[in-house]
């Protein structure tokens, strides 16, 4: 289900913002011009659990024991050297459970073409290029996706 709400929360950017860089050539499909109509800069949020491989669970079991065999005498030091090592691989394993969260900025433009149709774009900050109401701009069709770039 997860996966399924992100997949749905991204495909705006999918389908709008294709990989695109200013320094490279490429075929353009048609050219539209526009004034802009307004600019919103949101952001776009996607967590990622953190999936190590384990060492670290298995590094805290062995120093665990290590500690846990300090303790008591014959039956008891392997009790405690036992309890040690569950303890420390439990202490690590939960300190290894993370989250990183990565943040696109992106922005969306909404465009009156010259034809008078109402065109939204949504694709990432391009600080080069920052967008205001009442700006010039062309729309960039391509065979994956659309571009908005200012009219100079």
């Amino acid at each position: 289900m997860r996966k399924f709400l992100l997949l749905l929360l991204m495909l705006p950017l999918i389908v709008t913002a294709a990989p695109y860089n200013r320094n490279e050539a490429r075929p353009v499909n048609d050219v539209v011009f526009g004034q802009i109509e307004s600019v919103r800069y949101i952001t776009q949020q996607e967590v990622i659990n953190s999936q190590r491989n384990g060492w670290e669970t298995l590094l805290g079991g062995v120093v665990g024991g290590l500690i846990g065999n300090q303790f008591g005498g014959g039956t008891g030091r392997e009790v405690a050297t036992a309890v040690g090592a569950v303890a420390g691989a439990g202490i690590a394993h939960n300190r290894q459970q993370g989250q990183t969260v990565i943040e696109y900025r992106l922005v969306e433009v909404l465009i009156k073409t010259d034809q008078g149709k109402l065109i939204d774009v949504i694709q990432d900050v391009d600080q080069t290029s920052v967008f205001n109401r009442g700006d010039n701009v062309r729309i960039l069709y391509f065979n994956d996706g659309v571009r908005v770039d200012k009219e100079f």
